[in-house]
């Protein structure tokens, strides 16, 4: 067993982790202030890189599907997939975004049409026009640009680290621009900026998940939401990812991916017969059309007049999606290898926005259709994000089972989110070693629940907020980062096709 660590990159992340921790806990409303502070003060000024940046992967990432370097092989030209289509895709889909689709595919278009904080382009809220927006902006949100983000974190990485030999690790896609150096501090910088990112993400994810789901079991089953729930949530979903993690990648990740893909699909064939099922179907050709109708001006950065829901929703989006890129994007290439590099951006890019327009078009369609006629509590708008979808099902056939299905995935969702994440962690910072012992794993997949449950019980949401905060910050320099790595990719791609 032991342990196969990397130092200093080990030492100082857990040094700076723990720090984090302690000082959290005794200034709780303090740590939030100044987190928030340099959260606010990241989006607000440099609104202006973080949509360069991400406008910048999409383009870059459709020009790596086009391009001649897509025909390259990733692990060189007899390298073949590690696993079927099917599993590859269920486990970049759940790492990527399940469990926020759960909750705000039917939250947002709702929020926006009931002009909850602004409204996309200042449509007027609550107007068929609103609501078309509303999609689409949703839609916005969760299509190209999140998956574009992931796309180069995971490509480049794939890239350098089976066709380079260099290890797996977010240094090695700085190579072509560093050089040695980037095995020098400034590499170490940029592996312990990952890590922290990462922690700090699935942290933040797993404890204000853990008051989601404890809402969920409350509104259920009568489950009183209170801290001692929220702890039971945290440690059931721990342990379980610490048997997913001991189980290795095929009987761990991939196994609970593949259900998380059942059950989903399971979900949206209720909704849809049992729901508006014409009223779907019509969601999904309005949210393809305001999608592509609205894309250029929702990517824009000058003379906005939508300032709040700009800065509160976009510029916020695309901080946090840039943070959990190292996570997300090293998990993908840790399966993709074998693939070409026009396969791989495919599925990466392109699929999963088609499968998201399936899913906003059955979960945002009906929650529309009813905020639209008057039905139900998300007539009046949203109350809580966490309880929004089970209003929808309010309003359904088999209300029960399908709100006993949606908690089951959430929680699956999240054990999935909690075992691939010890994975991307104990590969930084074992130095890029995709096969470091088990017992790096499980510690990393036990310390996340430990800070979730901790900074729940010490500070309660104020504590939570001011992670998620700090986790969104990083989002600034690692914008920068990417931007960085893909000058170094295409340097890389443009060697190897010759």
């Amino acid at each position: 067993m032991g342990m196969d660590i990397h130092n200093p990159v080990f030492g100082i992340s857990a040094g700076l982790i723990l720090l984090f921790i302690i000082g959290t806990l005794l200034f709780p409303a303090d740590a939030k202030v100044a987190l928030t502070g340099a959260r606010s003060w990241s989006i607000e000024n440099f609104d202006w890189l973080f949509m360069i940046g991400c406008n910048a992967f999409v383009i870059f990432c459709l020009a790596m599907i086009v391009l001649p370097v897509g025909r390259i092989r990733l692990g060189g030209i007899d390298a073949r997939p590690e696993f079927s289509t099917v599993s590859w895709f269920s486990m970049l889909f759940a790492a990527g975004m399940g469990i926020g689709l759960m909750f705000w595919s039917v939250a947002e278009p709702v929020a926006y049409y009931t002009d909850w904080y602004g409204t996309p382009l200042n449509a007027a809220a609550k107007t068929p026009e609103g609501a078309s927006m509303a999609l689409g902006a949703t839609m916005f949100h969760w299509g190209l640009h999140p998956w574009a983000i992931y796309g180069v974190v995971a490509l480049a990485l794939a890239f350098f680290c089976y066709n380079k030999g260099l290890p797996m690790t977010i240094r090695s896609a700085f190579y072509p621009l560093l050089g040695e150096r980037c095995w020098g501090p400034i590499g170490h910088v940029i592996d312990i900026l990952a890590v922290l990112a990462t922690i700090f993400g699935l942290a933040t994810s797993l404890g204000l998940g853990a008051q989601q789901a404890a809402g969920g079991l409350n509104y259920l089953f009568g489950i009183e939401n209170n801290i001692s729930t929220q702890i039971a949530v945290i440690v059931g979903v721990t342990c379980v990812a610490l048997l997913s993690v001991a189980r290795g990648l095929d009987g761990g990740v991939k196994l609970l991916s593949n259900i998380n893909m059942i059950i989903a699909a399971g979900l949206v064939a209720l909704v849809i017969v049992l729901g508006p099922t014409l009223e779907i179907f019509r969601s999904m050709g309005t949210i393809l059309g305001s999608y592509a109708e609205n894309i250029v001006p929702l990517s824009n950065w000058v003379g906005r007049e939508d300032g709040t829901w700009y800065h509160g929703w976009t510029v916020f989006y695309w901080a946090w999606w840039v943070s959990w890129s190292p996570f997300v994007g090293m998990f993908i290439a840790r399966v993709s290898k074998g693939r070409t590099v026009r396969e791989f951006m495919t599925a990466v890019l392109l699929v999963p926005t088609l499968v998201t327009v399936i899913w906003m078009g059955v979960f945002g369609g009906t929650a529309l259709e009813q905020a639209q006629a008057g039905v139900g509590a998300l007539a009046g708008g949203i109350s809580d994000v966490s309880l929004a979808m089970f209003q929808m099902f309010e309003n359904l056939p088999l209300t029960m089972l399908m709100s006993f299905v949606a908690v089951m995935l959430v929680l699956v969702f999240f054990i999935t989110s909690a075992d691939s994440g010890s994975l991307v962690i104990d590969s930084i910072t074992s130095g890029g070693k995709t096969d470091a012992p088990m017992l790096q794993r499980l510690f990393w997949a036990t310390l996340v629940g430990i800070i979730a449950g901790v900074l729940l019980i010490g500070g309660g949401s104020e504590a939570l907020t001011a992670l998620q905060a700090g986790a969104i910050t990083t989002g600034l320099p690692f914008t920068l980062v990417l931007m960085l790595m893909c000058v170094s990719l295409y340097k890389g791609l443009r060697s190897e096709a010759r």
